[in-house]
């Protein structure tokens, strides 16, 4: 995209959600995740990391909020400080690299991103992350009515149910963002 200001955001590559997949499950999405990463970063692409995490007591989940209630009833709404709502291990943030805390689904709710998207000059938004049914749908959707262009690395997303996933990145995403693989991406930019 030649011309275009574009920001890698990788949402959701925290411990407590890729733990949720399994080894099996994570270990791809990671692989490729750190693909994008360092591909970026090669590049001098801005990388933002993006994580979901509430403070201890949970003020920001409302009665209403039946997603992540359900999440906080099971032990599984992550607290700020707490292992599970750090980035992965694998995926380090360097030192220059935000870390944005949204309270919601998508990337944008909740959390500075717009903020620092603007400093940016960002146009155009590179997306990876877990899951291709929460996170990356939500920001896709978000994103598309702020009028960024959009690219889905789907092979840096992944869902607990594959199908969905394929429907997603295959049916779904197609009219609002461009999607590809890593490799791809990392050779045409």
């Amino acid at each position: 995209m030649s011309g275009s200001r574009p920001v890698l955001l990788v949402m959701d590559f925290q411990h407590g959600i890729v733990e949720r997949l399994g080894a099996a499950g994570a270990s791809p999405v990671l692989e490729a995740a750190g693909r994008a990463v360092g591909a970026a970063r090669g590049r001098g692409i801005p990388v933002i990391f993006v994580r979901v995490a509430f403070r201890a007591g949970f003020p920001e989940i409302a009665e209403t909020n039946a997603r992540f209630n359900t999440l906080r009833r099971a032990g599984g709404a992550p607290v700020e400080d707490q292992p599970g709502a750090q980035i992965h291990t694998s995926l380090a943030p360097g030192p220059d690299e935000p870390v944005v805390t949204k309270r919601r689904v998508s990337a944008f709710s909740g959390s500075d991103l717009d903020v620092l998207l603007r400093a940016a000059k960002a146009d155009t938004l590179v997306l990876a992350g877990i899951s291709t049914s929460g996170v990356v749908l939500s920001t896709v959707r978000q994103a598309a009515d702020l009028d960024y262009r959009l690219v889905v690395l789907a092979d840096a997303c992944a869902d607990p149910d594959p199908q969905v996933h394929g429907f997603l990145t295959e049916k779904v995403f197609p009219p609002q963002a461009l999607v590809t693989t890593v490799d791809d991406w990392a050779r045409t930019g």
